[in-house]
C-alpha cells in the first residue's frame, strides 16, 4: 500500500509539472517580450519540439533563458527575433524551442553550465547531443556571445545532423551521465520546493543557477565539498588557448609557456575534435574540460592546419582548472555566506576618511538579517553605514564580488575575517564571524 501511494504521489507531481510546463499563458505571466509576436519558437514544450523534429528530420535548437535576469538580455533579443541570420536558420533548418523555466527540464538530457544567463543546446529528436553554446566569465555575461559565432555553431550542427548516425561515435560523450533525479524539483539540495511547485510566475522561477545551488547544498550536507568542486567549465584560456570568440573553433592566440604552447598548437589552427568529441563552439570545449580531473590529464585534439588534420596531445598540470568564479550566481550560495552589501565608498566619503590617493574603502549599505553570517556580524557589532578600510590588515583592493570569492576560497564556517572599520571618525578593529 505504501509503495502504491508513493507511486500515485509521484504520478500526480509529474502530471502537475507537465501542466505547468505546457501552460500557454506562461509567456504572459513571465512578461517574455522577446518571444512575443514570433511564430517559429515552440514555447517551453520539449515534447512538441521532439515530435516536430522527428517529423521534419531536423535538429532541435534549444535556448535556455531566465526571463527576469537582466544579463544577456540584449543577446537574447537578437537570437529570439532580432537577427535575420539566426531567424532564418532557426526557422528553416531547425525546430526551435525556447525554454524559460527549469522546473520540468530533464537534467540528464540537458547538462550545461547552469550559471549562464543564456545558453543553448542542440539535440537530435532521439536525445543525441550535437553541441552546446554559451560561455561566460568575469569579463561579463556577453563577453563570449555573438551572432557570428552562434551562426557558425548552428552551421556545424547542421553538418553533424546531415552525417548522423554515421558520426555517432563523435557524439557519444556529448551527453552527460544520467542523474539520480530527473528534474530540479527532485534534487535533494533544492530549498523552497513548495514555492517552486506553484504555478510559475516571475517570482518563483527555478533559475539555472539554482541547480548549481542545489548541487552545492547536497554536497555540503554530505561533507563532499573540496576546492575542486568550484572549478566548473574551465575556459580554453586555462590551458593557454585563446579561441576567436566570433568563431568558436579557431585558435586566435597561444599563450607562451602554456600547456597548449608546449603541445605545439598554433594560432590559426581550427579545433574540430577533442577527446573523440566533435567541437562546434567554445562551450563544447568547456564541456570536455569540465568532465576531466583537476590534475594531470592527456587531452587529445584534432586540429586543421593548412587544410590538413593534425593530431596533438596536450598535457595539463595540477590545478589547471582553477579560475575566477566570482561572476557565478551560485557563488552566493556557497558557504561562508556574507549576506552583507558593501559597495565601494564614493569619492566624497574617501576624502572624509582621510585615505591617500588611490586607496579604497567599502561602505556597509545593507545587512541581510536572514543570512547567518550577517546576523552574527550584526551581533558582533557591525553596523549599516560603517566603512571598511582594511581586510586582513591590508588596504582594500577587492570589490564586493571579489571579496566574496576570496572568502569562499580561503575561509570556512567558524572562521573570523579580520577587518578595520571607520565609524564616527574612529578606527575599529573588527573580526567578522563567518558562517
Amino acid at each position: 500500500m505504501k509503495s502504491l501511494l508513493c507511486s500515485l504521489s509521484c504520478f500526480i507531481a509529474s502530471s502537475f509539472l507537465c501542466q505547468i510546463h505546457a501552460d500557454p499563458a506562461l509567456l504572459n505571466r513571465l512578461n517574455d517580450e522577446h518571444a512575443r509576436g514570433v511564430s517559429h519558437w515552440i514555447y517551453n514544450d520539449l515534447s512538441k519540439a521532439k515530435a516536430e523534429a522527428k517529423r521534419l528530420n531536423q535538429p532541435i535548437f534549444v535556448t535556455f533563458r531566465c526571463v527576469p535576469c537582466h544579463a544577456c538580455k540584449g543577446f537574447d533579443a537578437e537570437v529570439a527575433k532580432g537577427s535575420d541570420r539566426i531567424t532564418r536558420l532557426a526557422t528553416e533548418k531547425f525546430v526551435s524551442l525556447r525554454q524559460v523555466e527549469m522546473k520540468g527540464v530533464d537534467l540528464s538530457q540537458f547538462q550545461f553550465d547552469y550559471d549562464l544567463n543564456w545558453a543553448a543546446m542542440f539535440i537530435n529528436a532521439d536525445g543525441t547531443v550535437y553541441g552546446r553554446y554559451g560561455t561566460q566569465s568575469a569579463e561579463g555575461a556577453d563577453a563570449y556571445n555573438s551572432v557570428d559565432s552562434l551562426e557558425k555553431t548552428m552551421q556545424r550542427v547542421l553538418q553533424l545532423h546531415e552525417n548522423y548516425p554515421n558520426n555517432k561515435a563523435f557524439l557519444a560523450d556529448k551527453k552527460g551521465k544520467p542523474k539520480p533525479y530527473k528534474t530540479a524539483i527532485e534534487m535533494p539540495g533544492l530549498p523552497n520546493k513548495r514555492k517552486y511547485q506553484q504555478q510559475t510566475e516571475r517570482s518563483n522561477c527555478i533559475h539555472c543557477h539554482n541547480i548549481h545551488d542545489a548541487e552545492y547544498n547536497d554536497a555540503y550536507a554530505k561533507g563532499q565539498i573540496t576546492k575542486d568542486f568550484h572549478w566548473r567549465y574551465p575556459l580554453p584560456e586555462n590551458v593557454g588557448l585563446v579561441i576567436d570568440r566570433d568563431d568558436g573553433q579557431l585558435i586566435k592566440n597561444v599563450k607562451t609557456g602554456s600547456a597548449a604552447s608546449l603541445a605545439g598548437l598554433q594560432s590559426g589552427d581550427q579545433i574540430v575534435v577533442i577527446n573523440g568529441q566533435a567541437i562546434t563552439s567554445i562551450a563544447d570545449i568547456q564541456w570536455v574540460f569540465h568532465n576531466l580531473s583537476n590534475g594531470p590529464e592527456r587531452i587529445r585534439l584534432d586540429v586543421v592546419r593548412n587544410g590538413v588534420v593534425k593530431k596533438v596531445n596536450l598535457i595539463t598540470k595540477q590545478d589547471w582548472k582553477k579560475t575566477d568564479f566570482s561572476w557565478r550566481g551560485s557563488l552566493w550560495n556557497m558557504k561562508p555566506k556574507m549576506g552583507i552589501w558593501m559597495p565601494f565608498a564614493e569619492d566624497r566619503d574617501l576624502k572624509r576618511l582621510g585615505l591617500a590617493s588611490g586607496e579604497k574603502a567599502m561602505q556597509v549599505k545593507w545587512i541581510n538579517h536572514s543570512v547567518p553570517t550577517a546576523q552574527a556580524a550584526r551581533q558582533a557589532g557591525l553596523r549599516t553605514g560603517d566603512f571598511i578600510i582594511a581586510v586582513e590588515g591590508k588596504p582594500i583592493t577587492m570589490d564586493h564580488r571579489e571579496l566574496n570569492y576570496h572568502i569562499k576560497l580561503n575561509y570556512k564556517p567558524g572562521d573570523k575575517l579580520p577587518m578595520t572599520l571607520w565609524r564616527n571618525g574612529k578606527k575599529i578593529k573588527f573580526e567578522c564571524p563567518l558562517k
